[in-house]
């Protein structure tokens, strides 16, 4: 259609042949796109809109310059909120709650109500809860829980243990155990009640990298700060997606219409300290097989570190290209270089400092 507005093929077009061109078939629209081209058109001071733009929005897609358009228009969405709209079925309904749960822009949750069509499904958090938590300690051990005390804790191929620290595999694969139902429980639920929205509104691939990031950084701080002790639990990768979202909300505190956000971050914040208040109390609790000690707690601080800084600039950014934002990498590189660190600390901290060590299972 804007080709017949553009007959030099310059790639834009008038504003004012855009708005004729939005009257004349804005019906056909869907009309929060609609509503989100007005914005487009208003807020575009060269007095010419970019085709491809048109494209990527129609196509559900948005260039860097078509939000930065957005960002620095001054007109404000003057349609009812998303909130108020009715009639919408259950899982319209659904969809439009989890907008408002994890996006703190109006446009932002119109644009994810429009565009979400639940393909794929938010399949990573589903599967890693199902596999890690239920599959192997169910299928494969006979038993749902893998408790401290049971005889097959020390000899399992999974946990983290500081004597088998050269088995690459075990700094991951320590979140399919868990130290009691009531540690499982607790990340069970987080994990469901937060991971899931979040993957459904950001993708599997940005969540992923976020609750694997955690997991690592987990196993790597206690590798570093608590080295005798073994590692259980998937409370580093939990901790780093529950502490960005957390992080997210307070940082756009006006902008997120949840219902009752106090006390769903009292609650979480509740959980999150219970569990690992937990955890610090087990670790100095006496092992039930001395001498190696229960697990250790210094993985739920590791997630959290990764939440505040990774997972909140990946949250922040909805739908943008985290290639362009320099927090991003400033934070990725501090990533990367803890966990250089980290490995050469494993390498040589242990036999320079001369430890005593648990004898391997």
């Amino acid at each position: 259609l804007l080709s017949q507005f553009d007959p030099d093929n310059t790639g834009y077009i008038s504003t004012e042949k855009f708005r004729s061109l939005l009257q004349r078939h804005g019906s056909e629209l869907d009309p929060h796109k609609l509503e989100v081209l007005l914005a487009l058109a208003d807020s575009n001071s060269e007095g010419r809109i970019c085709y491809q733009d048109f494209v990527n929005l129609m196509s559900n897609k948005r260039s860097n310059s078509f939000r930065q358009a957005i960002l620095q228009g001054n007109r404000r969405l003057c349609s009812k909120a998303l909130l108020e709209e009715t009639g919408l079925s259950l899982s319209q309904r659904l969809i439009r709650h989890v907008a408002y749960e994890t996006l703190p822009r109006e446009i932002d949750r119109k644009w994810y109500y429009d565009s979400y069509t639940c393909c794929p499904p938010p399949w990573f958090m589903i599967t890693i809860t199902i596999v890690a938590f239920f599959l192997y300690n169910g299928v494969v051990l006979d038993r749902f829980v893998l408790q401290v005390t049971h005889p097959l804790y020390l000899k399992n191929a999974l946990l983290y243990h500081p004597q088998l620290r050269a088995q690459a595999w075990r700094y991951l694969t320590y979140i399919f155990m868990h130290a009691g139902i009531e540690h499982l429980g607790l990340n069970v639920v987080l994990q469901l009640l937060v991971g899931v929205p979040l993957e459904m509104v950001h993708g599997a691939a940005r969540i992923s990298f976020v609750y694997v990031a955690g997991v690592v950084a987990g196993s790597l701080a206690v590798s570093v700060s608590d080295m005798t002790a073994p590692v259980v639990g998937s409370s580093g990768g939990v901790y780093a997606l529950v502490s960005a979202h957390l992080a997210n909300i307070v940082m756009n505190w006006s902008g997120m219409k949840c219902q009752f956000k106090l006390l769903r971050m009292a609650v979480a914040l509740i959980c999150m300290s219970f569990e690992f208040g937990r955890a610090v109390w087990l670790r100095f609790h006496p092992s039930a097989y001395p001498p190696c000690p229960h697990p250790s707690f210094m993985a739920h601080l590791g997630g959290v570190m990764v939440g505040i800084t990774l997972g909140v600039i990946i949250l922040r950014n909805y739908e943008q290209r985290l290639q362009d934002q320099t927090l991003w990498w400033i934070f990725l590189s501090i990533y990367v270089i803890f966990v250089l660190f980290a490995i050469f600390w494993n390498i040589f901290a242990y036999s320079l400092l001369d430890l005593k060590l648990p004898p391997p299972p």
